[in-house]
């Protein structure tokens, strides 16, 4: 669904480095959306004083220090998100009834808060629009 280009920024060949690896991806006769919703990441930027990316919507990120991977997560799930056509969701439900089951069975269940004092309960899921859809007709309310 996402293709991620990680590359060392502070390789005297990074530039050839990727002309490479984008050669080698189009002559894997990928579809066109891979290449062109492909993340740039270029990594260990510590190493290097001040370091602005020189290329568009390229991050930065330095692993070692955890710099950038937080934009990286949200850039992923973002792109992930979009390329399967699903949403992040956070529906309240009554635990009595059945739709906590359905939605482990049919969406990616993230988070449960129970709320125990009138018996619901809030579920954050990964949901594509037709099983929502079908949520939504199954349970109205």
């Amino acid at each position: 669904d996402l293709i991620v280009h990680v590359r060392d920024i502070t390789h005297p060949e990074t530039t050839l480095q990727k002309a490479t690896v984008l050669s080698v991806l189009k002559n894997l006769n990928l579809p066109s959306h891979l290449l062109d919703s492909m993340v740039e990441v270029h990594n260990k930027v510590d190493l290097i004083e001040r370091y602005k990316p020189t290329e568009e919507d390229a991050l930065a990120i330095s692993a070692l220090h955890g710099h950038g991977l937080e934009e990286l997560k949200q850039e992923i799930e973002k792109k992930i998100l979009t390329a399967t056509g699903k949403q992040i969701l956070t529906v309240n439900i009554s635990l009595e009834g059945p739709q906590l089951s359905w939605l482990y069975k049919e969406a990616t269940v993230q988070e449960v808060e129970v709320m125990p004092e009138d018996g619901t309960a809030r579920v954050k899921v990964i949901i594509g629009s037709s099983a929502f859809g079908r949520y939504k007709n199954l349970f109205p309310n």
